[in-house]
């Protein structure tokens, strides 16, 4: 199902752990970056790879805003909406981002390029307002500062 790097990754952290179980969450990580999203018959091959149930592995797919279980684009945009980045100006941002690309949370652009996903905490109170592109952390949001980044992504 996968390619035979993503196989030997997966075989490599199995071993590593002495229940399997507590490979899920990085075996679930490579399986989205080989596929881009969560599918049910990836779900169903992590699950018999692992020797857990369908039920065992989507549980944990539905706990994390990590996951995604239908594609999303280049870059994933996500906000923090938690009180402290509500207070320091989020609502502000949001707007500005769904204008800037005209799609609301949980809407992905035409082109495929961004997804723009609402979050609850990304752990960064005191530099808020603070949003997440992909992996790469952005704080102390301002409209501009909105504008430089997402216009400097290739």
């Amino acid at each position: 199902m996968f390619s035979q790097q993503a196989e030997r990754e997966i075989d490599r952290l199995l071993a590593r752990y002495p229940r399997k179980r507590s490979a899920i969450i990085p075996v679930l990580f490579i399986a989205q970056k080989e596929r881009g999203y969560l599918s049910d018959d990836v779900l169903e091959y992590v699950a018999k790879r692992m020797g857990l149930t369908y039920l065992d592995v989507v549980t944990v797919v539905s706990f994390y805003t990590m996951f995604y279980r239908r594609p999303i684009g280049k870059y994933n945009i996500q906000l923090c909406n938690n009180v402290s980045c509500m207070l320091c100006g989020s609502e502000k941002i949001q707007e500005h981002i769904e204008r800037k690309l005209g799609i609301t949370f949980g809407q992905t652009t035409p082109d495929g390029r961004f997804t723009f996903t609402e979050v609850q905490c990304l752990g960064s109170c005191g530099t808020a307002p603070v949003m997440q592109v992909n992996f790469d952390y952005y704080e102390n949001l301002t409209p501009e500062k909105v504008d430089q980044i997402l216009d400097s992504l290739p």
